[in-house]
């Protein structure tokens, strides 16, 4: 059901304005007049989501912390955006303990990190009434001009690993499943993006085809927390690659990180 409490903010957020993303997991943040170093929890690029100037929000980490914040979320456009890439595990076993999710209903318990097949772990065990399924949390921020979210932003052979692994618990019965999370509420649906990740494309069609089900589950982050919005969809083609390629040049101002070198990293991270 819409607005069901995913993850409450424990105290209130800090807002301040993005000066700078440095080496990768660091958030420079001028908040009042200086300016901190925050934990950027995406190991990712980021794309079009590294603007400096814009509204962003942190939390307080505990103290003795080498970063003493942690950067949650980022305005865009009027949008909130969650980009803290720890919390889509925990929103998906809320999501799961509160029966948002379509054909995960009945669960009596989610177990989190667990080893299966050959040298894997999943993120997610769900223990239903004769059932074990497994459940892998991947989590998207990008949404292109078509209201879609694509993922990942750049080639991910871990993400290409966890779908052939599932894909082969699948063909073998086991009850398997991917949970894309979309912190942000205008995604109206999720597909793999064949320009970052032309690889990852073909092994998430393949698990589809294996019967492992694929969900997107778009969030609503807020100052208050992040809630449940709606399942939307999870398309495996129909895209124009063209349109693609234009938006995701036009992002690349906006993606990566400074080096210590003072170079930016991260850009142009398109699959060739």
């Amino acid at each position: 059901m819409a607005g069901e409490r995913l993850h409450t903010w424990t105290a209130p957020l800090l807002e301040g304005t993005l000066v700078r993303r440095y080496e990768r997991f660091v958030a420079e943040v001028r908040l009042g007049r200086r300016v901190v170093r925050a934990h950027c929890v995406n190991p990712g690029r980021m794309e079009g989501l590294v603007r400096p100037g814009a509204r962003v929000w942190l939390s307080e980490a505990a103290p003795g912390r080498a970063l003493p914040f942690t950067w949650e979320l980022l305005e865009l456009e009027g949008v909130l955006l969650g980009v803290n890439t720890l919390l889509p595990n925990r929103l998906v076993r809320a999501a799961l303990e509160q029966g948002l999710v379509s054909g995960l209903g009945g669960v009596e318990r989610v177990v989190p990190e667990q080893a299966f097949g050959r040298g894997h772990r999943v993120d997610l065990v769900v223990h239903r009434a004769a059932e074990r399924a497994l459940v892998e949390v991947k989590n998207c921020h990008l949404v292109y001009p078509d209201g879609r979210g694509y993922f990942p932003d750049s080639v991910s052979d871990r993400a290409v690993a966890h779908a052939e692994a599932l894909a082969r618990q699948a063909r073998r019965g086991v009850p398997c499943h991917v949970v894309f999370t979309l912190q942000r509420a205008d995604a109206l649906g999720l597909r793999p993006s064949p320009l970052h990740a032309p690889a990852f494309v073909r092994a998430l069609r393949a698990a589809a085809r294996a019967g492992v089900r694929l969900h997107a589950l778009r969030l609503l982050p807020s100052l208050q927390g992040i809630d449940f919005g709606a399942e939307v969809p999870v398309e495996l083609e129909g895209w124009d690659l063209a349109a693609v390629a234009r938006w995701s040049a036009a992002y690349d101002d906006a993606s990566g990180w400074v080096r210590k070198d003072g170079r930016v990293a991260g850009r142009s991270a398109r699959a060739r």
